[in-house]
């Protein structure tokens, strides 16, 4: 598995040659550095630490864990699974990405506070007829009567909507600028413009004759 750490700038839109528009979303991709590399035999299971975003200062315990890898502060440090041969220090792009390869992409979805049932689980609310009053987005009863006795572990109720990490499976790259370190994947990627993306080799690829176009 490969990855690349990024910041999504946006969507927009491009034409294919037959005149189909494809909406894409643009990621300024890299460059990353390989901050560490994790083997089975020492840490008991292979993985990366990619770096990106250089940073001024940093504490002194990661400004050691750095220069071990010989490579300047980074501002994000993510954790990637791999059994692909990597080195400490080693410098990823945006051409590590083929146009037509498949990609995963997780991201934090954009927060928006406190929600009710309606809105944060899709309920249809009450009725708003024969005597129901000021309780047309109520969820309805939470309990289980008198066994259990209590509300059960999970039950959907109001809270805080978004603000969690979500991937997107099985978006296909478009384009891969090396120049401008731009990745174009069609689709929608998590998050709002400016967050931090990982994009990493696709887990699921769609089963064999299905048309993802």
């Amino acid at each position: 598995m490969k990855g690349i750490l990024g910041e999504k700038l946006g969507m927009t839109q491009i034409f294919t040659e037959d005149g189909r528009a494809l909406p894409v979303t643009v990621i300024q991709a890299g460059p990353c550095r390989v901050v560490q590399v994790k083997t089975e035999e020492r840490d008991g299971y292979a993985a990366i630490q990619l770096g990106y975003a250089e940073r001024a200062n940093a504490k002194k315990p990661m400004v050691g864990h750095f220069a071990k890898a010989g490579v300047e502060p980074m501002r994000y440090v993510v954790e990637m699974r791999t059994d692909e041969a990597f080195e400490a220090g080693q410098e990823i792009k945006v051409d590590i990405f083929a146009p037509g390869e498949r990609a995963d992409v997780v991201g934090v979805s954009k927060g928006k506070g406190f929600a009710g049932t309606m809105k944060r689980h899709g309920f249809s609310g009450l009725s708003a007829s024969h005597g129901t009053e000021k309780k047309h987005r109520s969820p309805g009863a939470i309990g289980a009567c008198a066994t259990p006795s209590r509300v059960y572990r999970g039950t959907r109720m109001s809270g805080q909507m978004g603000n969690e990490r979500v991937t997107v499976l099985n978006l296909e790259v478009v384009e891969a600028d090396a120049e401008r370190g731009l990745l174009l994947l069609r689709g929608a990627v998590p998050g709002p413009n400016g967050g931090l993306v990982m994009v990493r080799s696709s887990v699921k690829m769609p089963p064999a004759g299905r048309k993802t176009a």
